[in-house]
């Protein structure tokens, strides 16, 4: 009942999103997501095809739950990962990762949201319905892959739910990269629109036997109300 009454304001804000008075202001704008950090800043959209995430990541934003905590585990070429309410002033070597904010996302797959370079997606544990952590999520670093190399993730055995990728999708992991073998297995509910070098950054961080950073990585998250057609110019992401 606890985790059921919890997920209740989610779902009142997603009801709240899809009135005809949201749709018709929504149409012309969205949230722009800034995600700043000691190595740069990332600018971030958030999709409609996932609107529990959204509604979720926009409320802690705007309580500034994100700001101070850190990026408390990273491994190159594949993600790097952040949101631990626990990372706050966190001592030195003290073990990360287990922190939440007492309740679960369920999970929202969609077939054309996929982890490419840049993909935010929710973290989450080991539970059947695959739902994700409240707080907890990663921003996919990957590598770019070839036919061979992309094949043989698409066959690694994950407790996920099998995907082929459209052509598209695989061309994008050929040319820019990602971690196909997450496709189905975890949220995928934005994307980094501008600053993957920021990305390459965190991830190339000296860390220790945890994959937790030698030196602290905060960040800090903002999320502003924007004309689709200005985050189109300045960024040149085009909005489906």
């Amino acid at each position: 009942m606890k985790k059921r009454f919890l997920i209740l304001p989610l779902i009142l804000c997603c009801f709240l999103i899809a009135s005809p008075g949201w749709s018709q202001r929504a149409q012309k704008k969205d949230y722009l997501i800034t995600l700043s950090t000691p190595y740069g800043a990332m600018k971030l959209i958030l999709f409609d095809q996932t609107p529990l995430h959204k509604a979720n990541f926009i409320k802690l934003t705007k309580e500034k739950f994100y700001d101070g905590l850190l990026f408390h585990r990273i491994i190159e070429g594949f993600m790097v990962q952040g949101g631990d309410p626990n990372s706050r002033n966190a001592e030195k070597g003290k073990a990360l990762g287990n922190g939440d904010v007492g309740y679960k996302i369920p999970a929202e797959f969609h077939p054309d949201l996929f982890h490419q370079k840049g993909a935010l997606a929710a973290a989450r544990d080991n539970n059947p319905e695959k739902a994700s952590s409240g707080c907890q999520f990663y921003i996919v670093q990957g590598k770019t892959l070839n036919s061979a190399d992309l094949q043989r993730q698409l066959e690694r055995k994950l407790d996920r739910i099998p995907r082929k990728p459209t052509e598209t999708q695989k061309e994008v992991y050929q040319k820019l990269g990602g971690t196909p073998h997450l496709d189905g297995g975890y949220t995928v509910f934005g994307q980094v629109i501008d600053g993957l070098a920021v990305v390459d950054s965190i991830a190339a961080q000296a860390k220790d036997p945890r994959d937790r950073p030698m030196k602290d990585i905060p960040m800090s998250v903002s999320a502003e109300w924007m004309k689709k057609k200005n985050i189109t110019k300045r960024y040149g992401y085009t909005f489906q």
